[in-house]
C-alpha cells in the first residue's frame, strides 16, 4: 500500500472532520448528562453504594473544584477554562483538523468538556459556579493517592488527553500527515531541485 493511499484513508474532508467531531461530542455529552440524571434520581447523597464490592462503587457527590476537589473557592475559573478549551477544539475542527484520528480524539474530548461545562453553567448554586455531579468511585484505581469520585465526562477528558499526548509523540499532524513523512518529502524535493547556477563561475 502506497503512502499516498494510506494518507487518503486516514484523512477527511473539512465537512466530514467537523461532522465526526460534532457527532461524537453530542454522544458523549448525552451519555454524561443521562448518567448524571440517573445518579441524581436514584442515589443517596454521600453514601457509598457497592456495585462490585470495593472494585466499583457509586457515591453521589457535588464537586465545586477540580480533581480531588482542588480550587473549591474559584469555581468560575474552571468554567472559563472549560469554555476556552471547548472553543479551541471547535476552532481546530473548522480550520485545521483533517485527520481521522484527531477528529475522533477531539470529538470525544469535546464531549467530556461539554459535559462538565454544562454542570458549571446550569447546576446549583448558579451560573458559572455550578457544582459538577460525580458518582463513580473506584478505590483500587488510586493506589496511594487520595481517592477520587468522578463521572463519564471525566473519564473521556482524562483518556482523550492521554490520546492527544500519544498522537503528538507519534508526530501526527492535524491534517493527517506525519512529521517524519513531511521531513522525508521535503528532503526528496530538495534533492530533485537542481542547484542554482553560480553567476561568478568561469565559463
Amino acid at each position: 500500500m502506497s503512502s499516498r493511499t494510506s494518507a487518503k484513508r486516514t484523512t477527511l474532508r473539512a465537512a466530514a472532520a467537523g461532522t465526526t467531531i460534532a457527532i461524537l461530542a453530542v454522544l458523549v455529552l448525552a451519555a454524561d448528562q443521562f448518567t448524571k440524571y440517573l445518579a441524581l434520581q436514584n442515589l443517596p447523597e454521600r453514601q457509598a453504594v457497592p456495585v462490585l464490592g470495593d472494585f466499583l462503587q457509586l457515591y453521589l457527590t457535588f464537586n465545586p473544584g477540580a480533581a480531588f476537589s482542588l480550587g473549591e473557592g474559584v469555581t468560575w475559573v474552571f468554567t472559563l477554562v472549560l469554555a476556552a478549551a471547548a472553543l479551541t477544539i471547535v476552532a481546530l475542527a473548522v480550520t485545521r483538523v483533517r485527520s481521522r484520528a484527531w477528529a475522533i480524539v477531539l470529538g470525544l474530548l469535546l464531549g467530556g468538556i461539554l459535559g462538565n461545562l454544562t454542570d458549571r453553567l446550569l447546576r446549583a448554586p448558579g451560573f458559572l459556579v455550578g457544582h459538577v455531579v460525580d458518582f463513580i468511585h473506584t478505590p483500587w484505581l488510586w493506589l496511594w493517592f487520595p481517592s477520587a469520585i468522578y463521572n463519564i465526562a471525566d473519564m473521556f477528558i482524562v483518556t482523550m488527553m492521554i490520546a492527544v499526548a500519544v498522537l503528538v509523540l507519534l508526530g501526527r499532524r492535524f491534517d493527517g500527515t506525519r512529521e517524519k513523512d513531511a521531513a522525508t518529502a521535503d528532503a526528496a524535493t530538495d534533492a530533485d531541485d537542481p542547484a542554482p547556477a553560480d553567476p561568478h563561475a568561469q565559463p
